[in-house]
Order: structure tokens, then sequence, then C-alpha cells
């Protein structure tokens, strides 16, 4: 079973940025980690932006032109760079891979990020 570790979160002031990080510990081939969520207190998760196998990018409207994600093919890490936080951005955040095969959804601890006005 795969297990997703994250990091990278932290507490910044407006207009910083952080990098979060997320990779399947046991490096199964049939996982595929591929996206990142976020959940604000008292809010749904969200979709931050998620990335196709073949690099094909897709980005929530509140992040575009801020955040990039990409994903390390030989470590299998996927990375989210964000860029001019704002405290909007304050939410958990959590990493997702998808089975190849079941097409389950596997989820990571998630990593809080603060960001102060």
């Amino acid at each position: 079973q795969a297990h997703l570790v994250e990091s990278g979160g932290g507490l910044v002031q407006a207009g910083g940025s952080l990098r979060l990080s997320c990779r399947d510990s046991r490096s199964l081939a049939v996982i595929n980690v591929n996206g990142w969520y976020r959940q604000a207190p008292g809010k749904s998760r969200e979709l931050v932006a998620t990335i196709t196998i073949g690099g094909e990018t897709n980005y929530a409207d509140s992040v575009t032109g801020r955040f990039i994600i990409s994903k390390d093919k030989r470590t299998k890490t996927l990375y989210l760079q964000m860029n001019d936080l704002n405290p909007e951005d304050t939410a958990t955040y959590y990493c997702r891979a998808t089975h190849r095969v079941s097409g389950n959804e596997i989820w990571g601890q998630g990593t809080q990020v603060s960001v102060s006005s």
C-alpha cells in the first residue's frame, strides 16, 4: 500500500514563497502521485494543481500564475512551488495519488501552510 509523505509547509509572510514536496515512500510502480489539494478551516477540500503523466498541468484559477506543479520522474517526487503567497492561501495542503489499475485515490496526511498578512 502506498504511503504519501509530504513536507515543506510552514509559516510565511504575505508575498513569500514555499515549496511543498510529496512522494510515495514505498515507491510503488502502480502509484501515480499527481495532484495537490487544499482545505481551509470551515471549507471543502479544493483542487490546487494537477499534473498528468505526460506533464500537462492544470491549476485552480486562484493560484494560476503564482503556483507551479512539477514532478521529478526519477525520484517520483511531486512538488508545488508557491510564490506570492497571500493569507487566502492558508490551508492544509494534501498530496494525492491514484492507483494506475484501480483508479483509487490515496491521500497524504497533509501539511499546514499559514500565510500572515
